[in-house]
């Protein structure tokens, strides 16, 4: 795929997203996105026939993002330096491209639990959530590496929250209690 082809998808998601967020996914057209982006329906349609395909393609790349990362965390050592590192991945992942896609489950969790791709992501995210920990970590130590991903999530996701504090400060602050949840195991 060329790469103009390629920036205009990333475009057209990205757009939709914000307004499936914005409006929720079912009250937004195509149309509606479109106008937006300031191209032409056919445009458009070019790259995706229906918005289910852009939300599918969305978390596809998501969860493709996710499994690049547990299979490299799955070849880590079970060391404090490599969960940090891990939760640093994870972290830049969400402050480059899942944040809209979280906001977007948020407002629409029950489009999310409909569709078979939402369902596949979930499932991806629990996997992700579970890198952290070994097989042989004790229950608290488990639910504590599985806290400290969930940190990082909150920490981009304000509304989630209330918190009204910078999107920096916040980030830094749940990756500061992220890394005291998963130091000393």
């Amino acid at each position: 795929m060329s790469a103009r082809r390629s920036d205009t998808r990333e475009r057209i998601q990205q757009v939709a997203l914000e307004l499936f967020a914005e409006r929720g996914y079912e009250k937004t057209s195509l149309r509606e996105v479109a106008e937006r982006l300031e191209i032409t329906r056919p445009a458009l349609y070019y790259h995706f026939k229906a918005k289910e395909d852009i939300l599918t393609g969305v978390i596809e790349d998501l969860n493709g993002s996710i499994d690049e990362l547990v299979e490299w965390a799955l070849a880590q050592p079970h060391t404090e330096e490599a969960r940090k590192e891990i939760l640093h991945r994870i972290a830049a992942l969400l402050d480059d491209q899942w944040r809209p896609l979280i906001r977007f489950a948020q407002v629409n969790q029950a489009v999310m639990s409909e569709l078979p791709i939402g369902e596949r992501m979930q499932r991806r995210m629990m996997t992700m959530i579970s890198v952290l920990s070994s097989p042989g970590d004790g229950v608290v130590q488990q639910f504590e590496a599985r806290l400290a991903v969930i940190a990082l999530i909150l920490g981009n996701a304000p509304f989630l929250f209330g918190l009204d504090v910078p999107e920096k400060e916040r980030a830094a602050a749940a990756m500061t209690v992220a890394t005291r949840l998963v130091s000393g195991h």
